[in-house]
């Protein structure tokens, strides 16, 4: 199946899906792997769980009321870094769920995760981390959460996070100094 078929079998979904779902909380997308998922060793291309996470992504998005409250503010999602870990395959057929959900934030950054499962055992996971970008730039995870009544402040990220995170802003940092050497900033 096609992602934007996939995405809209999924929004179809909210029509019998009930309420939203805490801000902290975890969505769950039932989807079924298609023969144009697999890569050359008949399972699942490492590619397309990208593409998947982005369709549980978008499912946690507004179910939890962050897409909603980002359309006010006319921003929208942006991924600036993803890491993905695999544990084990999915074949064509195979039904399995993506568990989404915020691990926190930071200042500029909001946290995702979505794990890949079947049958109670984690496949693999993707995290991301991204912003929503309105009309005058980022906008602040901390004006999204005031926005939606909460709160809180951001549960501690985990130890790998952090580590992503720094990983993340050590290779932008890299990636400039090559441009500026070259002249393209």
């Amino acid at each position: 199946m096609f992602p934007w078929l996939r995405l809209l079998y999924t929004a179809l979904s909210f029509l019998s899906s009930k309420g939203k779902v805490d801000l902290l909380g975890t969505t769950i997308v039932r989807l079924r792997v298609w023969p144009n998922d697999l890569d050359f060793n008949r399972h699942v291309n490492n590619g397309r769980y990208l593409m998947l996470a982005d369709i549980g992504r978008i499912h946690w998005f507004v179910k939890a009321g962050v897409l909603a409250a980002a359309r006010k503010r006319n921003a929208f999602p942006v991924v600036g870094d993803s890491i993905a870990k695999f544990r084990r395959e999915l074949k064509a057929f195979q039904t399995f769920e993506i568990h989404s959900r915020l691990l926190g934030w930071d200042d500029r950054w909001g946290f995702i995760e979505h794990r890949f499962v079947r049958g109670g055992r984690v496949l693999g996971v993707v995290a991301i981390r991204g912003i929503f970008k309105g009309p005058e730039g980022p906008v602040k995870p901390q004006a999204l959460m005031a926005d939606l009544g909460f709160a809180l402040p951001s549960p501690p990220l985990p130890e790998w996070a952090h580590e992503f995170h720094r990983g993340s802003e050590s290779l932008t940092s890299l990636l400039r100094g090559e441009e500026q050497v070259h002249g393209l900033r």
